[in-house]
């Protein structure tokens, strides 16, 4: 369109040059005779000049603008980046009522990058954390992870030679939070898996059965194993079989509360005595993990009642 408009310009130009040689030649010719006839005639030359001279200078001003504004059209219609013509659309598909609305266009490649990224952001906001359950067999830690993790999550669990492996995602605070809980065998041939359990765990919870007195004895033992591997996980010492605890004389009661608070003194960890069986604790268990790792409000009263739940922190 640029150099269609050059060209038709620098033609009109050249007639107007030409046009001005003819009406100078034909002046001078008209001007060629005596003095005297020269004389007579030079105003009636002079006012044909000046006629001439407007004529030109109207005809060259109205051809400019008349090329600025065709340049002018040209641009409007072929700003959306084709033709000058509007497109007809066509009949609508088969089976599309007139008036119907339309699918929306396929998506490309932009708006699937931008999908990915949606999702990526979605995996960002969960935040991992590990928390390892160590004590001695038969003391019910797999039945206290069971619980907090309900029975279908602990289908999707790895389960392998001496260590359970479940996982359980909630939300707080607009934040997701996944919970990754190791579950380690309290057989001594299973030892080894102490150091990968204990590895990266925000929280260490080291059960023992209230019904059992040597349970909460070895519990130091697991302490300073799980030290070896890890000195900055919160430490919580866990009484499991309430139920059954709380059957016990209350004098046998009395003792082995003051045991496991001595137990936990010398731990530094926070006291709970659970039960699977009546979910006594176990989700208040995880809250406080939550609260202490975020500094969340901890609105749970200390309980030292014999005869009931302890929580001593």
């Amino acid at each position: 369109m640029t150099t269609t408009t050059a060209t038709y310009t620098a033609t009109n130009t050249a007639a107007a040059m030409e046009v001005t040689k003819a009406v100078t030649q034909l002046c001078a010719q008209g001007g060629g005779g005596g003095g005297r006839r020269r004389g007579r005639g030079r105003p009636a030359v002079l006012r044909l000049d000046l006629r001439w001279g407007r004529l030109l200078r109207l005809a060259v001003i109205s051809r400019v603008v008349r090329l600025v504004w065709d340049q002018l059209l040209a641009c409007s219609s072929c700003a959306g980046g084709g033709g000058g013509r509007y497109r007809r659309l066509g009949p609508p598909p088969q089976g599309v009522a007139a008036g119907a609305v339309l699918s929306p266009l396929p998506r490309d490649a932009d708006d699937d990058a931008a999908a990915a990224d949606r999702d990526a952001a979605d995996v960002e906001d969960v935040v991992s954390l590990k928390v390892s359950l160590l004590g001695d067999c038969q003391i019910g830690k797999t039945s206290f992870m069971v619980k907090y993790v309900g029975d279908d999550e602990e289908q999707n669990g790895l389960q392998m030679t001496g260590l359970n492996l479940m996982d359980k995602t909630l939300a707080v605070r607009g934040a997701r939070i996944a919970f990754s809980i190791w579950d380690v065998a309290g057989d001594s041939q299973f030892l080894d898996h102490v150091p990968i359990a204990c590895k990266d765990a925000v929280a260490i919870l080291y059960m023992f059965d209230l019904t059992s007195r040597c349970t909460l004895t070895n519990v130091i033992d697991w302490y300073e194993r799980a030290r070896k591997w890890n000195k900055t996980a919160i430490p919580i010492l866990i009484g499991t079989k309430f139920d059954d605890f709380a059957q016990l004389p209350l004098e046998m009661q009395w003792t082995i509360v003051n045991e496991a608070r001595a137990y936990a003194r010398a731990m530094k960890a926070t006291l709970f005595f659970s039960s699977s069986t009546h979910n006594i604790n176990v989700n208040k268990i995880f809250k406080f993990i939550t609260a202490k790792l975020f500094n969340l409000p901890w609105t749970v009263e200390r309980n030292l009642t014999v005869g009931e739940p302890i929580i001593d922190f």
